[in-house]
């Protein structure tokens, strides 16, 4: 089917038992009953939320149990969207001590483990200890409130002590993954100039033992000049502390030397750890944009923002509690990492991996889910696709009773990937596909306890998200694919943009420069009117319009990518600029080892598009390529390809997992059309 006519009445996959025990439930009676309202549905509730953006999230703060030392003055501002609202103002309260506040010491914060990793449990107990010592040697290093403290670093414990502990003063925490390459990594950092980096000495990965401290020698000697004044290298093992050789990196030392100062200080700083008292529009995260075709724009997030943001999509949309075990497959550049930590504000246990998940074999992550009861499992779209490509089946070989809901984002969930969840994972199971993304760090459409899970769809908009679908200025459709938009303001919207001017340049030019004074995500989606789910289309700048005729990479995705031919491993499909302005859809296919590409499976996958979308999603190309580039964070990169067979030369950015794998598209014969694009 074409992106015009998607199922309206698609197939019911999940039914939640008991909606009356639901918080969302909850909080549509809280609704009714403070505001004497008679909301009797979630689209009603959503369609208060977002006509009542005040007392919408004045409910929320009361509800979810913000800890402040300072009460709001007013909820939000009457500025346009493009004049970045203030939000709850007057208030003071500390990110921190949201995320440090649970009840139990004995209860466990953080479980970690990974390749190479032994299983590990810090209480909250440890965990508040460990974020004080951290603070405390901060403080004495001169950390001051908005510092910049990165992290080159994996997914593990220390990441989240040091930002807990940057948070606790004040400072604002920035983090890549070593999977990052030493340009990326400086494309980022040189434009914040931290004060301080935390990093490690080496990853295992792949079975493979990967060194860091090489690439940390030249970031730091790079960035010496910039500010830097202290470099903190954690030891992948505890173990090797002693063992830890730093001599050629600039201002290095190790955690534990580190943590040693805060001793020294213990007279100067107090035994009870310091919450500094901040404004809820205070900085707490500088995210980076993929940085695919350019240097990337360092988003400034607020605090205060995403508190309230995480804490809503948590309690009121996941019916997510203290007694979750809550983990998300995620690095420290990808911003569900920042998303998980905010799991302990609702006094969670958050469960933290690093390594390869298919490490000895697939069923890693699944005995980890069985061992430890997990109750929550996040992931991407592209790992519930590898497991189906690899035929494991965790239904058949693990005991997954524990396991409530599973989490995926990234790129879009296509319908087949939805049968494999239910058929070959637990039928019984709340399948949250979920989007948003780096620019506002959270959801603007995801899971829903209250809802049914239909095959293909987001489940619902989120509350206080005035999510529509635009094709021109103020022209929402149903059932028509068109651009996101958000047209009511929220408090995940970024402050600012690091480095712009005063007039907010970049961030206007990214964000408003489509529609005046409305939000424009760059996604591409389809809202079923019938169910108000949301289907993902892919991104507004790789949507493809041969002849003026818009649709979706993923419409094509879903059709060559489920294992309806055997020989097709991956594929990329973008538009290539011909004539008059008009495009020409390419389809670029990845072919399994052993496996041929010829004109029977050329023929055979037109075939299918044409029967399953139309005539006008027919590629007009179909060629075999080596292979696909990916971001680092797994995400096909669609836009420098189109750039690339389009004539222009591009530059390969430190984002990208495969850089090399781009060079395969320059200079193709068949695709021709009077450039002469040189590498």
């Amino acid at each position: 089917m074409s992106s015009n006519t998607l199922p309206l009445n698609p197939i019911e996959k999940w039914r939640p038992k008991n909606i009356s025990n639901t918080e969302i439930e909850k909080f549509r009676c809280k609704v009714n009953e403070k505001f004497n309202t008679n909301l009797e549905n979630y689209p009603q509730l959503w369609k208060w939320s977002v006509d009542n953006i005040s007392e919408f999230w004045a409910t929320v703060w009361e509800y979810t149990n913000i800890i402040y030392s300072v009460p709001y003055e007013q909820v939000v501002d009457s500025k346009p969207m493009d004049q970045i609202p203030t939000w709850f103002s007057g208030a003071r309260l500390n990110f921190a001590e949201n995320l440090l506040w649970c009840r139990d010491p004995n209860k466990v914060a953080i479980i970690s483990t990974g390749e190479g990793r032994k299983l590990k449990k810090i209480s909250y107990h440890e965990l508040y200890s460990k974020v004080n010592q951290v603070a405390i040697a901060m403080r004495l290093a001169g950390v001051k409130m908005g510092d910049r403290i990165c992290a080159y670093i994996s997914n593990c414990p220390e990441a989240v002590i040091a930002m807990l502990a940057a948070a606790s003063i004040g400072a604002i925490w920035s983090s890549t993954s070593p999977d990052f390459g030493i340009t990326g990594v400086l494309e980022r950092f040189s434009q914040i100039k931290p004060k301080i980096i935390f990093s490690i000495n080496y990853i295992i990965y792949n079975g493979k033992n990967h060194d860091n401290l090489k690439k940390l020698k030249v970031i730091v000697e790079n960035l010496i000049n910039e500010g830097l004044e202290k470099v903190i290298v954690i030891p992948f093992c505890e173990e090797e502390e002693d063992n830890l050789s730093l001599d050629s990196i600039p201002l290095a030392t190790s955690w534990n030397e580190f943590i040693s100062t805060s001793k020294k200080g213990s007279n100067e700083f107090s035994t009870n750890l310091i919450f500094e008292q901040l404004p809820f529009d205070h900085p707490i995260y500088i995210l980076f944009s993929s940085g695919t075709t350019g240097k990337p724009k360092c988003i400034v997030h607020r605090a205060g923002g995403l508190l309230i943001q995480h804490k809503k999509e948590f309690i009121i949309h996941g019916n997510m509690s203290q007694y979750d075990i809550f983990f998300y497959y995620t690095t420290t550049g990808w911003m569900m990492w920042n998303w998980l930590i905010s799991g302990l504000s609702i006094g969670c246990t958050i469960v933290l991996y690093d390594g390869s998940h298919f490490i000895p074999g697939p069923d890693v992550l699944w005995k980890l889910v069985e061992q430890e009861r997990l109750t929550i499992f996040g992931t991407s779209a592209k790992y519930i696709q590898s497991l189906q490509d690899v035929k494991y089946y965790p239904k058949g070989c693990h005991n997954l009773e524990s396991l409530r809901i599973i989490f995926s984002t990234g790129s879009p969930l296509n319908p087949e990937n939805f049968d494999f969840v239910y058929e070959l994972i637990k039928k019984d199971v709340l399948l949250g596909s979920i989007t948003g993304g780096t620019d506002i760090c959270s959801l603007f459409c995801g899971h829903n306890a209250a809802l049914p899970v239909y095959k293909g769809e987001i489940q619902c908009i989120c509350l206080g998200m005035k999510i529509e679908a635009w094709d021109g200025a103020n022209n929402p459709k149903y059932a028509q694919p068109a651009d996101l938009v958000c047209t009511k303001p929220f408090p995940a919207m970024p402050i600012y943009f690091y480095n712009d001017d005063g007039n907010h340049t970049k961030y206007i030019k990214a964000y408003f420069s489509n529609y005046s004074s409305i939000w424009y995500h760059g996604d591409f989606i389809w809202i079923n009117p019938n169910t108000q789910g949301v289907i993902m289309l892919g991104r507004s700048d790789g949507t493809l319009n041969p002849a003026g005729i818009r649709f979706g990479s993923a419409e094509i995705y879903n059709i060559v990518n489920n294992n309806n031919f055997k020989e097709i491993q991956d594929s990329l499909v973008v538009g290539q600029k011909i004539k008059n302005d008009d495009e020409r859809v390419i389809l670029f296919l990845k072919i399994i080892q052993g496996e041929k590409f010829d004109e029977d499976l050329v023929a055979r996958v037109k075939k299918r598009i044409r029967e399953q979308l139309s005539p006008r999603h027919v590629p007009a190309i179909i060629l075999s390529i080596e292979d696909i580039p990916y971001t680092v964070n797994g995400k096909k990169v669609e836009i420098a390809v189109k750039h690339i067979i389009s004539g222009n030369k591009f530059a390969p950015t430190g984002t990208l997992a495969n850089p090399e794998s781009l060079k395969l598209y320059y200079n193709i014969p068949q695709l021709k059309i009077n450039n002469n694009s040189k590498i």
